[in-house]
């Protein structure tokens, strides 16, 4: 097992401490709210970049909730090391000749790797946080191959085939104080570790990477490749651990091959140095949020405007409809075809030759009831024609909004809206004889509020549903079913009838707003209100201060700490005289 001697806290270290107190509760109270407030983000339109911003949205997400709010509630846990990599890159190899026995299944068999492995040292048993994901979703193992102040994780494949495994490595990754990177010398150019390395960079967390598996006769090339291609992404100062193809083996590898490895975890090693890369890769995860969050309330943002230009487009597509909506109704369009044909039967068979003297109406209640009778297929159809006019109105309104909303000229994110123009369609019949029951249920209270012997008279002589028929008639438009009411009814008839018909013309002229309702809904829901973005710009102005107070209290004892001599140290012992920031580690060929 590992002997780390520990020595007096250095200057650099004290430095550390500090820092690691310069994070406060407050500061976790504001990451705390600044989950909440990503939690809440909804991009309802499909706007362009949307995809990349619910990605980042949910990477964002997995960052406060498996690395910086456990670290700030438990700064005093180990520092974690995930070791990560592609399938078949030998990590697991690698992480158990690091710690000299067979903690986690390596094999030849896919995947290796199930179950994730954290190991740490005994005497930090107390202050592994048990909450924390890389400690809930693992193996939990204790050995003293591990320095003290760190925890060394083995996680799953990052492209494995089942999906799961997948899933756990990237949640691992974003719990994690530092990234151990291993990929191999055929496959360090694939895509996967590079997207890997701009997540971490994405998150400002620290990396170290291992090339596994280099023939020997083309390391200095493959070695200065990849150097390259670390500098090309400006990540040029992360170490690299060079490990050369050893052929068919099984079993732990060397200790000589491993040794720079662990010499490197040893410099991270004891409680203030392991402090001191939380507190690194806490400053540049948080460093990293302010932008992070930026873009983030830049996509609600757009948003809220596409939100409103859509609302905007559906107001304007709606006057015109309900305009000639209005100006049917006035024209009497629905008294036209069966109404007005069933209408001239009543006249031919003179329903409304009503014997009247001295202004009040003749008639017995038996004549009434038949006269109330003969007009009732009149109204009847009456009524449809109401009804067909309401769905029609419908009709056209829809057909409005979607040539609004996705037709030249459309809002972005108009036809993601288009569709819900069609909400309760099908509950338009339904709607329209409603409204058309209401309007004669509107007629029907007139002739009931009616008073005197003449009114009297008048329901008499046709019936309460009758005469009312007779002032729905008039109000669509029939001008002799005007006079006749006005005969029984006198003066009071007319300005019934012009009361329905504006009645009937604002009940139809009000269709349109109805099926734009859906559309206006979700439109005026939370993600669209003009202070969608607000709590996101809120949470980046205090974690900005926040943070710069935390530097504030670092002082110079955190920019002490920022850098320590450090060597290249190949295989062979050989020291290569190099300097690298502390917060990268070592770089050296195993």
């Amino acid at each position: 097992m590992m002997d780390v001697t520990q020595r007096p806290p250095s200057g650099a270290d004290r430095g550390a401490s500090e820092a690691a107190e310069a994070f406060t509760p407050t500061l976790y109270d504001v990451v705390r709210d600044l989950r909440r407030d990503v939690a809440a983000v909804r991009l309802p339109l499909d706007l362009p970049g949307r995809g990349d911003a619910l990605g980042s949205r949910d990477r964002l997400l997995g960052q406060l909730e498996q690395h910086l709010l456990p670290r700030l509630k438990e700064l005093s846990a180990p520092a974690v090391v995930v070791v990560a990599g592609s399938t078949g890159a030998g990590k697991s190899t690698l992480y158990n000749s690091v710690l000299g026995a067979e903690v986690s299944p390596a094999g030849v068999l896919r995947p290796t790797t199930r179950e994730p492995v954290y190991a740490h040292h005994p005497a930090d048993a107390d202050v592994v946080p048990a909450e924390a994901p890389a400690a809930t979703q693992s193996r939990v193992v204790a050995t003293e191959a591990v320095p003290r102040g760190i925890a060394l994780l083995d996680a799953p494949d990052l492209d494995s085939l089942e999906e799961s495994n997948r899933d756990t490595a990237r949640l691992l990754l974003e719990g994690a104080d530092l990234w151990l990177f291993v990929t191999t010398a055929a496959r360090y150019g694939d895509a996967l570790p590079w997207q890997t390395l701009e997540l971490a960079t994405e998150r400002g967390a620290s990396v170290a990477m291992v090339l596994n598996r280099v023939p020997r006769d083309t390391l200095p090339t493959i070695r200065a490749d990849l150097m390259a291609r670390l500098r090309e992404h400006g990540m040029d100062s992360t170490p690299l651990f060079v490990v050369p193809d050893l052929g068919p083996h099984e079993g732990l590898l060397d200790d000589a091959v491993v040794a720079p490895v662990r010499r490197w975890l040893t410099l991270l090693a004891g409680r203030e140095r392991s402090r001191s890369v939380v507190v690194r890769t806490l400053q540049g995860s948080l460093d990293a949020l302010p932008a992070w969050v930026a873009r983030l309330a830049e996509a609600v943002e757009a948003q809220v405007a596409a939100g409103a230009a859509v609302r905007a487009t559906v107001r304007d597509a709606l006057p015109d409809v309900a305009a000639a909506a209005r100006r049917g109704i006035l024209a009497g369009g629905v008294a036209h075809g069966s109404v007005m044909a069933g209408w001239a039967q009543l006249a031919h068979a003179r329903v409304d030759a009503v014997k009247v003297k001295d202004g009040t109406a003749r008639s017995s209640k038996r004549a009434g009831r038949r006269r109330e009778a003969a007009i009732e297929p009149v109204l009847t159809d009456l009524l449809a024609s109401v009804g067909h006019t309401w769905e029609s109105t419908a009709d056209a309104a829809e057909a409005a909004l979607r040539a609004a909303l996705t037709g030249d000229g459309a809002p972005a994110g108009g036809p993601d809206a288009a569709p819900l123009v069609e909400d309760g369609a099908q509950d338009r019949p339904v709607q329209a004889r409603a409204a058309a029951a209401a309007w004669e249920g509107e007629a029907l209270g007139a002739v009931r509020a009616l008073t005197g012997g003449r009114a009297d008279a008048a329901r008499q002589a046709y019936g309460d549903r009758g005469l009312a028929a007779l002032l729905l008639l008039g109000a669509a438009g029939l001008d002799d079913a005007v006079r006749a009411s006005s005969r029984v009814v006198g003066d009071e008839a007319a300005a019934v009838v012009e009361r329905l018909r504006a009645s009937l013309a604002d009940r139809v002229a009000a269709v349109p707003g109805t099926v734009a309702t859906g559309v206006l809904a979700y439109v005026d829901g939370p993600a669209f209100a003009d202070d969608a973005a607000t709590g996101l710009r809120l949470r980046r102005a205090e974690l900005v201060r926040q943070t710069r107070h935390a530097r504030a209290m670092r002082g110079g004892g955190a920019r002490a700490a920022s850098t320590r001599p450090a060597v290249a140290v190949d295989a062979h012992g050989t020291a290569g005289g190099t300097t690298v920031p502390a917060a990268h580690g070592t770089e050296g060929a195993a």
